[in-house]
């Protein structure tokens, strides 16, 4: 259902328009680019990976392959169910979208959206669609290339050790054959471009560049903090269940 303006709402809601058109659009090409890569597993004859030790997606810390189990390149199907998992029925993204309102709220930002209730519900689904386009991005960069979208657990001991991993994985991931590194620029491209759409509808229009810019640096520590804590949360877990029996 297209969306009725006013005359002078016009500039506004042609950028809620362009945004939605933006999610539609990769939303699109990602089952597209699944398809394809569907097929070519099929073709490979590479084997299904289980869904409990290849599609796991902690409410906190997102998508992540356990110490035990063997890195399997994701088929189209698996790809495109991870991405819906991640983006729309696990709680990770309205994690970060509350986290990243709140911070907005706090540090007034951006200032033209007051700070009351109102304020705070743009802040939301702004950083909700914001969330979103990224996800899109990212899943069909990912995809169209046969990255590996998931974090893996380091096979090593130590804290040290797996915690270098942890960082390191933020910034390389693996090709399709789960053994060459690649660059992980993916995520950082998605956080750029949907910090440049995001800007769009930011009020003051804030600089398009500078806006994506600012998202690139955001998911380089964020991705760090995730990565850490998707690497020593079930060593914590267990101290926990420890101290509890």
């Amino acid at each position: 259902m297209r969306i009725r303006c006013l005359p002078l709402q016009v500039s506004r809601c042609d950028v809620i328009e362009t945004a939605r058109r933006s999610v539609a659009i990769v939303f699109v090409a990602l089952l597209v680019t699944t398809s394809f890569a569907q097929e070519a597993t099929k073709t490979a004859g590479q084997p299904e990976p289980s869904v409990n030790t290849q599609l796991p997606v902690n409410w906190l810390y997102g998508a992540y392959i356990p110490k035990n189990a063997p890195l399997v390149a994701l088929n189209g199907r698996e790809r495109f169910k991870l991405y819906v998992r991640q983006t729309y029925t696990t709680p990770g993204i309205y994690i970060k979208t509350g986290f990243f309102a709140v911070h907005d709220q706090v540090r007034d930002t951006p200032s033209a959206w007051e700070d009351g209730f109102s304020g705070f519900a743009k802040r939301v689904g702004s950083n909700q669609a914001t969330n979103i386009i990224q996800n899109s991005f990212t899943s069909l960069g990912q995809g169209m290339v046969g990255w590996e979208p998931r974090y893996d657990r380091c096979r090593c001991a130590g804290g040290w050790p797996r915690f270098r991993h942890a960082f390191v994985r933020n910034f390389i991931t693996y090709s399709h054959d789960e053994h060459s590194i690649r660059p992980n620029i993916m995520p950082f491209a998605a956080a750029f471009g949907a910090g440049a759409i995001s800007a769009t509808w930011n009020p003051n229009n804030p600089t398009i560049t500078v806006k994506g810019y600012q998202s690139a640096i955001t998911q380089a520590w964020i991705g760090v903090i995730i990565n850490s804590i998707g690497e020593f949360a079930p060593d914590v877990k267990k101290k926990l269940s420890r101290h509890k029996d």
